[in-house]
């Protein structure tokens, strides 16, 4: 029972921490929904880092590098800890710059007005809602299964079907209540105090977990030497072809089409905010991934007895859920007290996202439907944050029940998530750079890459592995796609309108 009332603990610490930002609420929908602009550089750093860093990076990573190896880091940590700060830099201040001066709250809003498209954004709302609920969800299975795992044999006569530990569907309906109260009572600006909070206790308690749990297995050289003597082919990223692993470069670009990090850009107080947040990001990609990463490896020695299957192969054990390992790990090797303290890091992780891209659904619906099409002058301050939490409140059940159904692997579904937003990355690459980019190529942009993300995530039997064509992961393709779709339509029709491009490249224009 240890590791539960900390947990419990720590959830009822969260909500106290939503109480306190509600005290601070302007009752004003720019305070509700950007924090009136007024998160500088160390909240916009943790906050921004806290919602990209998920339960893709904890749970996640660890899981496939228990069944891949060491090569999951270049995967995805090496990658990101480039690209990220890049689109932070080149799209990211951008993106700031234009919600401030014109007052976007979304991304549909400045998509409809550099593309003078209301036909736009009516196709983006949708296919952007769509792209968050999996990733919602990874945080609702990756919470259910750590917990599950954590606290086995806490109630064996209540819950003989998972070992005696808390069941998933429970612990998902806990963590999407908690994350729901406090988001609804602080807004974006109770989403950045916890996002600064979990952000600080996972990445804290990830070091801890690492040092402990290694010290556990004789110390780094040990455990390492154990996973070459018991399954050396998880120490190479041998198994991985090279245009597998290459392709995984276009998958980190999903952060600059995000909804949810778009928003936290905007609170923050100036251009000058962001220098932070781009030069300290890879050094955080490191802190938290590459122990995760190690962390997995060194469980396939731990977990699993020599000779098991081959890289690549599914080697948990069939009594154990998806999504387990790290759980698993950390009871086996920590006492019951840093059990309970390191569930509650890595259910910080989870929820560090979760809370943003629940505000940021409810900030669309409100700003992209209801005041779209009413008009800005019908719908009053209070009304806008109700809708939104009314919204709010839609897609969490929503999302609660697609996590009772056969559970995914984080990763992969992660990862497929994260291929949608990364093929719509060139509208949003074009929206700030190429003034010939028209109404007509954003629509095809935005048409072609929901099809061809629809069609390879349904032959994927959706989402349950990979889904690779050839060799090369499926966001090769779809961003393949997406850039002709978006550059030959364009080519083929007229340009924007002189006054459009005024708007949104001021200084071509006074050239």
């Amino acid at each position: 029972m240890t590791p539960l009332l900390i947990i419990a603990g720590y959830l009822a610490l969260l909500l106290g921490l939503g109480v306190a930002s509600h005290r601070f609420l302007r009752k004003t929908s720019k305070d509700y929904f950007v924090a009136s602009h007024s998160i500088g550089p160390v909240l916009l750093l943790m906050s921004v880092f806290g919602t990209t860093m998920t339960a893709f990076a904890l749970v996640g990573s660890t899981g496939e590098a228990y069944r891949k190896g060491i090569g999951v880091f270049g995967l995805m940590a090496s990658w990101s800890a480039l690209i990220h700060p890049a689109v932070f830099y080149l799209v990211g201040i951008k993106l700031w710059g234009l919600g401030r001066r014109y007052g976007y709250v979304t991304q549909v809003q400045l998509f409809r007005a550099r593309f003078e498209s209301n036909l736009l954004g009516s196709i983006l709302f949708p296919i952007l809602v769509v792209l968050v609920v999996p990733y919602l969800l990874i945080g609702v299975l990756a919470s259910g299964s750590v917990v599950s795992s954590l606290t086995a044999g806490a109630f064996p006569e209540m819950f003989a079907a998972t070992r005696g530990g808390v069941p998933p569907w429970l612990t998902g309906l806990v963590i999407c209540g908690v994350v729901f109260l406090y988001v609804t009572m602080g807004g974006l600006r109770g989403a950045a105090w916890a996002n600064t909070f979990q952000t600080i206790v996972f990445m804290v308690m990830g070091v801890i977990s690492f040092v402990l749990i290694a010290d556990q297995l004789g110390g780094v050289q040990a455990a390492s030497e154990a996973v070459l003597q018991a399954h050396p082919e998880r120490m190479t990223r041998e198994s991985m072809p090279p245009l597998h692993f290459m392709s995984y470069i276009f998958v980190p670009l999903s952060v600059g089409m995000f909804p949810h990090l778009f928003q936290h850009w905007l609170t923050a107080r100036s251009a000058k905010d962001f220098r932070l947040t781009v030069t300290a990001h890879p050094v955080f990609i490191m802190i938290v991934w590459l122990p995760c990463v190690l962390l997995g490896v060194w469980a396939t020695a731990a977990l699993m007895p020599a000779g098991g299957p081959a890289a690549g192969e599914l080697v948990v054990p069939l009594q154990h859920a998806p999504n387990a390992e790290l759980g698993m790990l950390v009871r086996k090797l920590t006492s019951p007290v840093m059990t309970g303290l390191l569930g509650a890091g890595i259910l910080a992780a989870i929820m560090s996202s979760l809370d943003s891209q629940f505000l940021c659904l409810g900030t669309m619906f409100t700003h992209d439907v209801v005041v779209h099409l009413r008009g800005e002058s019908k719908v009053s301050e209070a009304s806008k944050i109700r809708l939104a939490r009314i919204f709010i409140a839609v897609i969490i059940l929503i999302t609660y029940a697609l996590s009772l159904g056969e559970p995914r692997r984080v990763f992969t579904l992660g990862v497929w998530c994260f291929s949608g937003f990364a093929a719509l990355f060139p509208l949003v690459l074009a929206t700030v750079y190429w003034r010939r980019a028209t109404r007509a190529g954003a629509i095809a942009c935005v048409l072609a890459t929901a099809a061809t993300w629809l069609g390879l995530f349904v032959r994927a039997d959706f989402g349950k592995h990979e889904g690779l064509v050839g060799d090369v992961m499926p966001v090769a393709v779809m961003f393949a796609v997406s850039c002709v779709a978006l550059v030959g339509v364009s080519l083929l029709t007229s340009p924007p309108s002189k006054e459009t491009l005024a708007k949104f490249f001021p200084a071509a224009a006074d050239a």
